[in-house]
């Protein structure tokens, strides 16, 4: 899960280290899952290169390397392109497409909430490949029909089947024996299509989920879209059609207004404040604070989701991030970017507040790979900066 414009780092990281640790404000909505924690403090995205610390903030945060060339200017140093190599989550989902036992239907999906429709390096974190940026869906009701449009369409295509044939048994009547061959080879044909319909596209162990009606995609309707689009994550997941997804905030230098907190100012005016404005302190409190408030969401729903190919619920046997693209809003530093993990899917010692000494953001994505099964994964992004290999959190 992504959330933009850095965070307020004497709210979010705890004093302690170890296992007997205090959440301190903003972290407060994970207090249910606190054995299920870990916090990373020391995490620093070390790329450098082309574009402003926003853009390589934004793309190359699960990339791990520079931006590619380009004219895209940001708000300081040279104009940039898009990234220049694959995000850590295709990364992962095309090594588990690669085994039968591990692919799905989809590979993955990217999750967004109020994302704007516009297509840059501020917007996209998710790549297939060099200049290959992925779109987040941020309409729920587009993700739906994503997800649900093929079984949809398989019922309105059997009650057709079922119309044709009556015609065609009415038709073979009146023709020739050669026709009737043909029809007979034509009528095989609709049988097994029938056989094929009545196979759903895949066992869906968990119904569609309702989804409200008539939400516009709109500024002030992002906590309903959000948790419509939390429903479905956890839905696609549930039902085995992702093993991978993302979930995407607004955008890096997002302006979103967050009315529905008493907040009017844009999100990213707010983080670029003094620290000493009390005033912006206080709604950057509550920004960050609410954006843990559906992380914590997200792992609740998990946690009240049975495993389906196992024992306890899905958030025993699965891996929740949660990151930025900025350690800090008015400083733009790319040092301490927030990561916080939920979850038990990884085989990592949870329960944890953890410092680091200012590791490679690489190394953690290269940890994760291998912890979901790519270990053949050697070194991922920039090459240099894994030279110490994958982060040992077990």
């Amino acid at each position: 899960m992504f959330s933009p414009n850095g965070t307020l780092p004497n709210e979010f990281w705890p004093d302690e280290e170890g296992e007997d640790f205090q959440f301190k404000s903003i972290l407060q909505p994970l207090e249910p899952f606190r054995k299920q924690t870990l916090v990373l403090k020391g995490v620093f995205n070390k790329i450098r290169g082309d574009g402003d610390n926003h853009m390589r903030g934004m793309s190359c945060l699960l990339t791990a390397d520079n931006l590619l060339p380009g004219n895209i200017m940001g708000g300081g140093g040279a104009p940039a392109g898009w990234a220049s190599g694959v995000s850590i989550d295709q990364e992962i989902k095309k090594a588990l497409q690669a085994r039968p036992h591990t692919k799905t239907r989809f590979g993955s999906l990217e999750f967004g909430v109020a994302v704007p429709n516009r297509a840059d390096p501020w917007t996209r974190m998710s790549y297939l490949g060099p200049n290959q940026p992925v779109a987040p869906v941020d309409d729920p009701y587009q993700m739906f029909a994503k997800m649900y449009g093929q079984m949809k369409d398989k019922d309105s295509l059997v009650s057709i089947l079922d119309d044709v044939k009556e015609d065609l048994q009415r038709v073979s009547k009146k023709l020739s024996s050669r026709d009737k061959q043909m029809l007979e080879e034509h009528m095989a044909l609709v049988r097994n299509m029938e056989t094929e319909l009545k196979t759903p596209v895949q066992t869906v162990a968990h119904p569609m989920p309702d989804l409200d009606p008539g939400i516009e995609l709109v500024n002030d309707n992002a906590p309903q879209i959000s948790r419509m689009q939390i429903n479905l994550l956890v839905n696609a997941l549930s039902n085995d059609m992702v093993r991978v997804a993302t979930f995407q905030f607004m955008r890096s230098v997002g302006q979103a207004q967050m009315r529905w907190l008493g907040v009017e100012e844009g999100h990213h005016s707010l983080s670029h404040d003094p620290d000493d404005n009390k005033d912006s302190f206080s709604k950057l409190q509550k920004i960050n604070t609410w954006f843990c408030s559906q992380f914590a969401y997200l792992a609740k729903r998990l946690s009240e989701t049975p495993e389906p190919f196992g024992e306890g619920s899905m958030l025993d046997h699965t891996l929740l991030v949660w990151t930025n693209e900025l350690g800090k809003g008015n400083t733009h530093t790319l040092d301490n970017i927030p990561i916080v993990m939920v979850g038990g899917g990884a085989g990592f010692k949870m329960g944890r507040s953890l410092k680091l000494d200012n590791v490679a953001h690489n190394r953690l994505w290269l940890s994760i790979a291998h912890a979901m099964g790519h270990d053949g994964l050697q070194t991922f992004g920039k090459a240099e900066l894994c030279a110490e290999g994958p982060l040992s959190l077990t």
